[in-house]
């Protein structure tokens, strides 16, 4: 059955121009855009999917915003890492249902946000409170109060340590994830993998390389290029533009100790 929206809700509003804007429904809010006012009360109780005129006659498409639209849109403190390389680091960390997660530099809260909705249980560091404080709101508003439960953010620095041990898996987003990983022999479960998302090369070989001294198999190195195709009628050729470098992710499995 269809819902319909209600205030404090996001909506995902999408121009003739596929054009996106994330908005938070309010009684008698006002979102203003070159193309006139859309009253948020002409959205308060109508379906996902119908469009809402401005007042100047513009045309607009209403969702939900899925995830990967919604961390697009986000408010954010730190670079989110884009959901192209989320989906992937999904995979290749196994994440699943009660899975104990370790996620270190959680920035604004994109990868949580996937995490928790696999069905982990993430414990995440992060040294700025600023940051910290963004990834639990952003959580809030995507996933629901109830996602926090399941969500334990700590202001520490995991270069010098975790204390919490027994995780199924680690998800590395900082910039010397090699200094993480004799931590990581301590605090795994064997048979466990730990990924760590590095923007150049030199930092995932650095990451390979203390994985490989630090008792883990199994290592792989990987990057996520992502090309769009227009297709219209029997125009159809790969998009001008596309999503090509962005991270690597870098993975290995600790053996039995």
């Amino acid at each position: 059955m269809s819902k319909t929206y209600q205030a404090g809700d996001q909506v995902l509003l999408v121009d003739s121009k596929k054009r996106h804007y994330l908005l938070t429904l309010e009684k008698g809010g006002e979102f203003h855009t070159h193309s006139g006012v859309v009253l948020h009360d002409k959205l308060i109780g109508a379906f996902d999917g119908s469009s809402v005129s401005s007042t100047s006659n513009s045309i607009y498409m209403s969702f939900r915003p899925s995830m990967s639209e919604y961390i697009k849109k986000m408010p954010r403190g730190a670079q989110v890492i884009y959901p192209k390389d989320i989906g992937a680091i999904l995979m290749i960390a196994d994440i699943y249902p009660t899975a104990k997660v370790f996620e270190t530099g959680v920035g604004s809260g994109a990868l949580s946000m996937a995490l928790l909705r696999n069905g982990a249980n993430v414990f995440g560091y992060e040294i700025r409170e600023d940051f910290a404080n963004r990834a639990r709101e952003n959580v809030k508003v995507m996933l629901g109060e109830k996602a926090l439960e399941n969500y334990h953010i700590e202001i520490r620095d995991s270069y010098e340590g975790i204390e919490e041990k027994d995780f199924d898996r680690a998800i590395l987003d900082l910039p010397e994830p090699w200094l993480v990983v004799p931590h990581l022999k301590q605090v795994l479960s064997s048979g466990a993998i730990a990924v760590a998302y590095t923007p150049s090369i030199k930092q995932a070989i650095k990451f390979r390389e203390a994985i490989a001294k630090n008792g883990f198999s199994l290592g792989e190195t990987i990057e996520v290029l992502h090309r769009g195709w227009h297709i219209d009628g029997e125009a159809v050729r790969p998009d001008h533009r596309m999503v090509a470098h962005t991270g690597f992710i870098s993975a290995g499995r600790l053996l039995y100790k």
